[in-house]
């Protein structure tokens, strides 16, 4: 870690520059100008990253940055957004190295805490994805829809948080960019894990361990997934529904 501090990056560009559609509705340029509670969804991202302990810098990462400056509170650095997410990842560690806290701006419900447990589950791991499982989400914000990775020992959803701790993680990026780019063809992206790893899954038989083993044994880096404890951690703005449900969480009732 550097002497200023784990440097954070937010990802708060669209997919290959193209408009979101809720920006659209919204009429902004970026998703991460919504408002929720008085201010851009991005600032409270960032509040809850400048308010972590062990983050210094923080950096936002967007195909224009002169479409979200203004907003930024002072000290934020500003990084072109890349083809994807994964591009940009790569080159934010080419930039600023290792460790590299990813998260992104439609993340408005990110806590310190969470950042914190997050950092302390990753432990020595190369490479640490942020997760919650299944029945913690359903506790936590009953009724929400999202999208589980079932596995044969856990069902989990995505976080949005991600620590590439050691230099070898930045292998994981480039596997995560091959997989990306066949994003529209999920055997295809299956494959590039190998045919062993997507029949077990096709089958139901994939577990967790069985798939970390895998990735190391592709980049050779330790990858782990860090099970939050707060259900909240998986809701991000990614659809309509989403907003309503975080402006209802976020902002006092009138």
């Amino acid at each position: 870690m550097s002497e200023q501090g784990l440097t954070a990056l937010i990802l708060a560009g669209s997919r290959a520059g193209a408009t979101d559609p809720m920006a659209v509705t919204a009429g902004l340029s970026h998703k991460a100008l919504i408002p929720i509670a008085g201010k851009p969804m991005i600032a409270h991202v960032i509040d809850s990253l400048r308010a972590t302990p062990g983050v210094g810098r923080i950096v936002v990462c967007i195909e224009t940055p002169d479409t979200i400056a203004d907003v930024l509170p002072s000290g934020v650095e500003l990084l072109p957004a890349a083809a994807g997410p994964s591009a940009s990842v790569l080159a934010a560690i080419q930039r600023f190295g290792t460790p590299l806290l990813v998260t992104t701006a439609d993340n408005p419900l990110l806590q310190p805490a969470w950042v914190q447990a997050f950092i302390a589950g990753a432990g020595r791991a190369d490479v640490a994805v942020g997760v919650a499982r299944e029945e913690t989400v359903r506790r936590d914000v009953p009724g929400t829809a999202r999208t589980f990775i079932r596995l044969s020992d856990v069902a989990f959803s995505g976080c949005n948080l991600f620590l590439f701790r050691t230099p070898v993680s930045a292998r994981v990026a480039v596997l995560w960019q091959k997989i990306e780019r066949e994003r529209k063809n999920p055997l295809r992206m299956g494959w590039l894990l190998g045919p062993g790893i997507l029949f077990r899954f096709l089958l139901k038989r994939l577990n967790t361990r069985t798939l970390l083993t895998r990735i190391t044994r592709l980049t050779g880096a330790q990858a782990r997934f860090v099970f939050l404890p707060d259900g909240r951690a998986a809701v991000d703005v990614d659809k309509p529904a989403d907003l309503d449900l975080v402006r209802r969480l976020m902002e006092p009732a009138s």
